[in-house]
């Protein structure tokens, strides 16, 4: 079984990919609101400083910075996503993805999500631009929008109020893959 090492960088910033495990699924932006709650139940205890984030359908992207001393960001996606998966339950019946392994069966969980997530370490100044463009423009890359601030689940928005970018910036000049899933 494969060892996976997170990353403890206290105070630190990271950037995020979170699954669905359906790629085909739209629950995330079906059930925004859902999600909202939950992302705001659990930094409300655990504050961080979300630098930027996109929703997709099927998966989201954060740019998150920790408070000094505090590098728990795992136990924050733990909460989000089970947060997320009891109300989502609540309001379908108890969702199930029809294959849920046995593991997963055992563990009581419902096969929304995948297990892990992506995480990288922001290294500089010029990496954190980087990452918070490619949340901005993820839409984009995935055809949804022709421009990043058409896509209404993203916060872009907020960066655009605060004069941090323009409102005509397309997104197609970002590069990379950032943890995206191969197609």
């Amino acid at each position: 079984m494969p060892n996976y090492i997170r990353s403890r960088s206290p105070g630190g910033s990271f950037f995020f990919t979170v699954n669905l495990a359906d790629p085909s699924s739209s629950l995330l932006t079906d059930q925004i609101e859902d999600l909202r709650r939950a992302y705001r139940a659990t930094i409300r205890h655990a504050p961080i400083r979300c630098d930027a984030m996109v929703v997709l359908p099927d998966h989201l992207h954060a740019v998150w910075t920790l408070p000094e001393g505090d590098s728990a960001y795992s136990e924050r996606w733990r909460k989000i996503k089970h947060r997320f998966t009891r109300m989502v339950g609540v309001k379908v019946g108890n969702i199930a993805h029809p294959t849920v392994s046995p593991s997963k069966r055992a563990k009581r969980e419902r096969g929304i999500w995948q297990r892990r997530f992506w995480e990288h370490t922001i290294r500089d100044e010029a990496d954190f631009r980087a990452h918070v463009a490619y949340c901005w423009s993820n839409p984009v890359k995935h055809g949804l929008v022709e421009r990043a601030a058409d896509w209404p689940f993203s916060s872009i928005h907020r960066d655009i109020k605060a004069g941090r970018i323009e409102p005509e910036w397309i997104g197609t000049d970002v590069e990379g893959r950032f943890g995206e899933r191969f197609s």
